[in-house]
């Protein structure tokens, strides 16, 4: 097949079941991921149709969506037939996908488990390519007071200040406080360096009656907790 055929074959689908038309009439959650990216690109080239555009974004990301959702515009421009214009609309609708989970993260007002802690902070590290270290700070009722990035580092790790900690728990006067991570590599096991960290905090907190209930860390798919693992 050439590939103006394949340009003509967007042409050749009947109206009712182009990706618009489907989203219309049987709502997004029906479609594919192809169909969505087509959306979003609104057109194609003379070589390649919207949606072989779309086929080809994910065969680049070997079909998955969360490597896709981390793609700097620098590397979509890279792909044939994507330009700024189509790079960046990709870009923001997965940023506005995040801010969504984020936002309804935001409105949790009890952190009462693990899950909770993650439904929080998923969204801010889970896409990652880097390690950072944040702290959901607490009140009496687990409560948020606030969220608060602590460091920012590399693939591998990220140094960590403890006075700095207990300067933003003082500060927000929380009397607990969550330890969070991310893990770019995808895997959940705690390093030594992590129970190390761990244990310095949770004894530092204990200096100004502040309770550390557990320490996540955290992938897109998946987390680890210390309290869970009772390894606090």
């Amino acid at each position: 097949m050439t590939n103006s055929s394949q340009k003509d074959s967007l042409k050749q689908i009947p109206n009712r079941e182009r990706p618009r038309e489907r989203l219309m009439s049987s709502g997004a959650a029906h479609l594919t991921a192809e169909e969505l990216l087509a959306i979003l690109l609104r057109s194609g080239n003379k070589d390649v149709s919207a949606l072989g555009l779309a086929r080809k974004l994910l065969k680049e990301a070997d079909h998955r969506l969360d490597r896709l959702s981390r793609a700097e515009i620098t590397e979509l421009l890279d792909i044939p037939g994507i330009g700024l214009a189509k790079a960046a609309t990709v870009v923001a609708a997965f940023e506005l996908g995040r801010r969504s989970r984020d936002s309804a993260a935001e409105s949790t007002k009890c952190i009462n488990s693990s899950a909770a802690a993650y439904t929080c902070m998923e969204p801010l590290l889970g896409h990652l390519d880097h390690e950072e270290f944040w702290v959901l700070f607490l009140n009496n009722a687990h409560g948020v007071l606030a969220r608060s990035k602590i460091s920012s580092g590399g693939y591998t790790g990220t140094l960590v200040d403890v006075r700095i900690i207990l300067k933003k728990a003082l500060l927000a006067k929380a009397v607990g406080m969550i330890l969070v991570h991310n893990h770019p590599s995808g895997t959940l096991k705690p390093s030594q360096a992590d129970i190390a960290l761990t244990q310095k905090i949770v004894k530092a907190a204990k200096a100004i009656d502040v309770t550390v209930l557990d320490h996540l860390i955290v992938t897109e798919k998946a987390y680890f907790s210390f309290a869970d693992k009772h390894l606090l």
